[in-house]
């Protein structure tokens, strides 16, 4: 079994080499899955992507806060099934508040500095997914999971 710090050590090596996950919300019981470039903190507390107002993702995130992230390690190679690690981040979804904004728009783009015109569009709002839990599984079936405490 691994440690609490190791689980976190090698979420923050999954998070440092992969630039995009899935975000999962729903609408009205219909389930709706995206791509987004993502970032995130060192304490993995929050993580953040970037997406105009006008999209279905942001209509459902603000009818129901509830989100998924699925980050993961494949290489679309047979060998993934035994070595690529999934992680689900599952929390709630919000813009980023406003006294928050510089430092987390930063932070993003460090991570995405060729979105940068994208990010600076008046039409796009920075969400920020406050983390409940994380569930890495690996191996293909070994699951672990981390809560975080906020």
């Amino acid at each position: 079994m691994k440690t609490e710090e190791e689980v976190k050590a090698r979420l923050r090596d999954l998070f440092a080499n992969q630039q995009l996950a899935v975000l999962a919300t729903q609408y009205v019981g219909q389930p709706y899955a995206s791509l987004v470039a993502y970032a995130g903190t060192d304490d993995l507390k929050e993580i953040f992507f970037a997406t105009p107002r006008t999209t279905r993702k942001y209509r459902n995130l603000t009818a129901d806060p509830r989100v998924a992230l699925l980050i993961n390690s494949s290489e679309n190679k047979p060998s993934d099934i035994h070595r690529a690690v999934a992680v689900t981040a599952t929390g709630v979804a919000g813009d980023v508040p406003s006294h928050a904004q510089d430092r987390f728009l930063k932070l993003y783009l460090k991570r995405h500095p060729h979105l940068k015109d994208f990010i600076e569009a008046p039409s796009t709002v920075l969400v920020r997914v406050m983390v409940d839990c994380y569930y890495m599984v690996k191996n293909f079936q070994k699951v672990m999971e981390l809560h975080i405490n906020r």
